[in-house]
């Protein structure tokens, strides 16, 4: 049974979970890397969903603010085991959900045109692409999109 825990940063399984997701994308992004690696500090996170099936931690996902109204997705991430079950559009569900709780309206992203699935993925959950934005302006790999949160 899928259970998603909110949390924040100092979260252990949080702590693990980003680690294989920067072993991950260290493969993904090439030289690129240590580039996007500097804007995924993570000790800034203050609002991060967790999700567990039988107490393991499968999955995760977190915002920060971007400005008044629009947060910025962060280390959106599901072990390789566990995915395409729907976990991850949970995870997004419950971070848009919390978001729009606080009084946000909008929700921003990047993510790198090599990763096919996540860029189909925030297609599918009704993310559009925009011009890239701040440190992402002149990224050729860079795809950034936003939605508006209901």
């Amino acid at each position: 049974m899928l259970k998603i825990v909110r949390t924040d940063s100092n979260n252990i399984d949080f702590v693990n979970l980003v680690k294989d997701l920067d072993r991950y994308l260290k493969t993904t992004d090439g030289d690129e890397h240590d580039f996007y690696n500097q804007f995924n500090n993570i000790d800034v996170l203050k609002h991060v969903i967790i999700a567990y099936i039988d107490s393991n931690p499968v999955g995760c996902g977190a915002f920060k603010t971007f400005n008044d109204n629009t947060i910025e997705i962060k280390r959106m991430y599901t072990k390789p085991e566990f995915r395409s079950q729907g976990i991850a559009g949970k995870i997004l569900q419950a971070l848009e959900h919390w978001a729009n709780e606080i009084g946000y309206t909008f929700s921003i992203l990047e993510t790198g045109k090599r990763q096919l699935e996540a860029v189909q993925f925030y297609k599918k959950c009704d993310y559009k692409i925009i011009s890239n934005y701040g440190q992402y302006t002149n990224m050729k790999n860079s795809l950034c999109f936003k939605k508006i949160l209901s």
